[in-house]
């Protein structure tokens, strides 16, 4: 049995980080959802940015769109929408078998939005309406600002990822936010059962202390913040004021793992998808991730629910966790922010040069 099945099998969902209409048109999405047990895929604007750029995939649309008067932005999110429908259709079979728990994609609102709440809240609501189809969660970061905009797309029914997580307290105030939302719909008499994804960042740990870290630590510590979150994943769940939204006809939260391609090239190709088996969890995966899981990936014991304190070797030699944490949200909301821009810009670009040709 491929190792991609086994975690299917175990419990893990696994989704495709990546999309480019290539991959659709092919059939080689399909192909992976038959071959490798993919349910799922996730988007962000640098993905976006590489298809685009380095593909004429999208030049007849482009082309199209831009007759029609669509610049910036809106021809993006077009192109994308076109995208994530084809997507989502591939993936609705599951979504219908699983009564909504697997089965879906994601679409990020602008990361210029990071720390914009009233501006991610109507973003959220306006692209999930675009869209069209129910199987499509909008991703909004767990930055400071993002909480409250979780918290209120979740009561307006908006299914939500959250991304940019990178730590267990920025996890659980996500997961907190969700919470909220959901116990304001039952109190509102309105149907709790809206789904959410926690989206928390492994492998930017490694990277992150990569040159400060004695040879014995390398590659450890996303797993290690990983492992320390999952068990407060379900320790959370089995929470009183977790329960009772669940016999309210709420669903949970579910943790995704995310950034689980390994960075470094002295380390295994499959380093933390083999460290982060977990039952009722979800893995992205690049997709050269993915074939090498199904290659030759096995599958040891899944995650333990509880763990012991796993950071005084790393705290000796001179890195601070919490402040590590915050730097890399930081720096992540940053990162795509530079990607959009660069995305708006490679689209402007080729509109043009589409034009005069």
């Amino acid at each position: 049995m491929k190792a991609t099945q086994t975690l299917h099998e175990l419990g893990q969902s696994l989704w495709l980080d990546n999309i480019t209409r290539g991959l659709l048109t092919s059939g080689t999405l399909q192909r992976y959802i038959h071959d490798f047990s993919v349910t799922g895929l996730t988007s962000n604007p640098t993905i976006f940015d590489h298809a685009i750029r380095n593909s004429s995939d999208y030049d007849d649309a482009i082309r199209k769109k831009t007759k029609e008067g669509k610049t910036g932005e809106a021809l993006f999110f077009e192109l994308a929408i076109d995208d994530l429908r084809a997507a989502a259709d591939l993936f609705r079979p599951t979504y219908d078998l699983t009564n909504g728990v697997d089965g879906w994609v994601s679409l990020e609102v602008s990361p210029q939005l990071a720390t914009d709440t009233a501006g991610s809240l109507a973003a959220a609501k306006s692209l999930h309406a675009l869209a069209e189809r129910p199987n499509l969660f909008i991703k909004i970061p767990g930055t400071k600002e993002g909480v409250p905009a979780i918290e209120e797309a979740i009561f307006s029914g908006v299914p939500i990822n959250v991304t940019l997580l990178f730590s267990r307290d920025q996890y659980v105030a996500a997961a907190e936010a969700y919470l909220r939302g959901i116990e304001r719909r039952i109190a509102a008499g309105l149907n709790p059962d809206v789904r959410s994804v926690a989206s928390l960042f492994v492998s930017r740990w490694d990277v992150a202390i990569a040159e400060k870290a004695p040879a014995e630590l390398r590659n450890q510590l996303g797993v290690a913040i990983a492992r320390q979150t999952y068990a407060s994943y379900r320790t959370l769940l089995d929470a009183p004021r977790w329960q009772r939204i669940f016999n309210a006809g709420a669903r949970a939260q579910r943790l995704l793992f995310a950034s689980t391609g390994t960075k470094d090239p002295k380390a295994s190709d499959t380093l933390y998808v083999e460290a982060l088996a977990a039952p009722f969890t979800i893995n992205t995966i690049p997709e050269a991730t993915l074939k090498a899981l199904a290659d030759h990936g096995t599958i040891p014991a899944p995650l333990p629910t509880h763990v012991d304190d796993e950071f005084s070797r790393f705290t000796k030699a001179g890195i601070d966790i919490a402040a590590l944490g915050s730097r890399l949200q930081t720096e992540g909301a940053a990162a795509f922010v530079k990607s959009w821009k660069d995305l708006i810009d490679c689209i402007g670009t080729k509109s043009k040069a589409l034009k005069a040709a």
